[in-house]
């Protein structure tokens, strides 16, 4: 596999506006970036506990674009004999929303997080949402303990930046939150996404900002500082 190491970092879509028709559009586009004609894509499932209902409704979505999907179960024992040979056999590996922290403590119990930067290195393409964004970061805001959100800082760190997603919610104070953690030095500078918006980092640097939203930004946020990233429109 020639591929340079690829994330893309989603926010996903959670109140979709009237006549919203490109659900499942940000798994399309990390195939895309796989750039191969029937990608392999694993769903990686562990921030919402494997919840069968989830994959169920995930692999249904994604087989509209044309894969050769599965899934990586960790509860209540992993369903693949060879995790590390299953994940790196794949183009994608995406990554549910859910709770980043118990989705840390999971993988990190199981070593994926060593597979995980192994499969990265290789060129598959890591790619998720909410949970599955923050995850290849330093750090982020989380709702894992609570409404209130606090700054996690411990982060897989792939990426050498801070994370917000659902940056334009308005019943979680998520904008405001991620800007005073990054301005009082818990978090360092990083990227926020507003919802449908996607970072793709080719290694370690931001190559492009996506959204299947029209009029959507990203945000590189700096101590005292902000600087909007418009999104480029992209949905099949």
């Amino acid at each position: 596999m020639s591929r340079e190491p690829q994330i893309l970092a989603c926010s996903g879509v959670l109140y979709p506006p009237e006549g919203f028709r490109h659900v499942g559009v940000q798994i399309w586009q990390a195939m895309r970036l796989a750039e191969v004609r029937r990608p392999k894509v694993c769903l990686v499932a562990t921030a919402v506990g494997d919840s069968r209902e989830y994959i169920d409704g995930w692999k249904a979505r994604a087989a509209t674009f044309g894969a050769d999907l599965s899934h990586l179960q960790l509860f209540t024992q992993p369903n693949v004999a060879d995790v590390r040979a299953h994940l790196l056999a794949q183009d994608v590996i995406f990554v549910s929303g859910g709770s980043v922290v118990n989705l840390l403590a999971v993988w990190r119990a199981h070593r994926l997080d060593e597979i995980l930067r192994e499969c990265w290195e290789n060129g598959v393409v890591l790619a998720g949402q909410s949970a599955g964004s923050l995850c290849w970061h330093r750090g982020g805001v989380t709702d894992s303990f609570g409404d209130e959100l606090d700054a996690l800082d411990d982060g897989l760190g792939f990426l050498p930046f801070s994370n917000g997603v659902h940056d334009d919610l308005g019943e979680q104070p998520r904008r405001s939150s991620f800007r005073r953690f990054v301005r009082e030095g818990k978090l360092p500078a990083g990227y926020a996404t507003e919802d449908g918006v996607a970072l793709h980092y080719v290694g370690t640097r931001l190559h492009d900002v996506v959204s299947v939203l029209p009029d959507r930004n990203a945000w590189f946020v700096e101590a005292g500082e902000e600087t909007a990233l418009p999104a480029r429109p992209w949905v099949p």
